[in-house]
């Protein structure tokens, strides 16, 4: 690589490479292993942190333990960092100068029933810009660390550095074990959930325990990190699960009932993008995703 890539001050003393091996030691939790990763030896790596530091003015790495964690400015560093390098790694990529591909990330369920329409319609319309769909176990489905130019998301969505804009609202649904008594109601209320343990995804999924009044919350509850997980623990019996309607239409599961609930409000679901610059079909994206919505509820009985 060479040393004329540079940031920050002007375009002074930060080059790429900084971000580069403070990104390999947040990954690694040590300055060996970063070294190795990234084909120097550990000086080179601790200097180049050292000067990335002086540059920023901040601690990013806490060196008093053995393995090395970020400070609170590192955390807050690390997504920015990783949106950078890749946007410069995307950049240089000879492959995607002509067909420039807009990546869309989703955490889960996608675009709900409207992700077939909004797939087919784009390529009919942009073909020269293939639309990639993107599953990422992430809140913000790798938007915050560059991987996707533009991201579906449920829920809100309070991160700094992104512009958020509802396309529509889906009304919530209890999941439940398909051979359980909660399977044979007709619908069910939020309260009817707090008896037994509640199974949060809390990489990635929308609902918490906010979700019910604070002296009514469940009695238990299960953490996972993806959708998957979420519903392998419901279908096994180790509680209940709240999503949207989408979640049912998307992923069905022999193990899993999905039954209407009476008094949850409804799930906003959102298209995110990063607050700046960025690829020049998301303007595209976001009128056809409103069209389709719009379309739909006309069309709607």
């Amino acid at each position: 690589m060479s040393t004329g890539q540079r940031t920050g001050n002007g375009g002074r003393g930060i080059e790429v490479r900084h971000l580069r091996a403070f990104l390999a030691i947040s990954d690694e939790g040590s300055v060996t292993r970063a070294a190795t990763r990234l084909r120097v030896t550990q000086p080179v790596v601790s200097r180049t942190l050292a000067a990335l530091e002086r540059h920023l003015g901040v601690r990013l790495v806490d060196r008093s333990t053995h393995h090395l964690v970020l400070t609170p400015e590192g955390v807050a560093f690390r997504d920015k960092a990783a949106a950078a390098v890749a946007a410069f790694d995307e950049a240089l990529d000879p492959g995607r100068l002509r067909d420039w591909p807009l990546r869309l990330g989703h955490a889960w369920s996608a675009f709900g029933p409207y992700t077939t329409p909004l797939l087919r319609t784009w390529q009919q319309r942009y073909p020269q810009t293939p639309l990639e769909l993107l599953r990422i176990d992430d809140r913000t489905a790798g938007l915050t660390r560059g991987e996707v130019d533009a991201a579906l998301l449920r829920g809100p969505v309070d991160t700094p550095g992104l512009v958020t804009e509802v396309l529509f609202t889906e009304v919530r649904v209890a999941a439940v074990a398909a051979d359980g008594p909660l399977a044979t109601r007709t619908s069910l209320s939020l309260a009817d959930l707090t008896c037994g343990a509640v199974v949060l995804n809390t990489v990635s999924g929308a609902t918490t325990l906010d979700l019910w009044p604070p002296r009514s919350r469940p009695a238990a509850t299960l953490t996972v990190a993806n959708t998957d997980d979420w519903l392998t623990a419901i279908a096994a019996g180790r509680g209940t699960g709240v999503s949207g309607n989408s979640t049912a239409q998307m992923h069905p599961h022999a193990g899993v009932a999905y039954v209407p609930l009476d008094d949850a409000p409804p799930l906003p679901v959102l298209l995110a993008r990063r607050d700046g610059p960025g690829h020049p079909a998301l303007p595209r994206l976001a009128a056809l995703a409103r069209e389709i919505v719009a379309r739909a509820q006309r069309d709607r009985p």
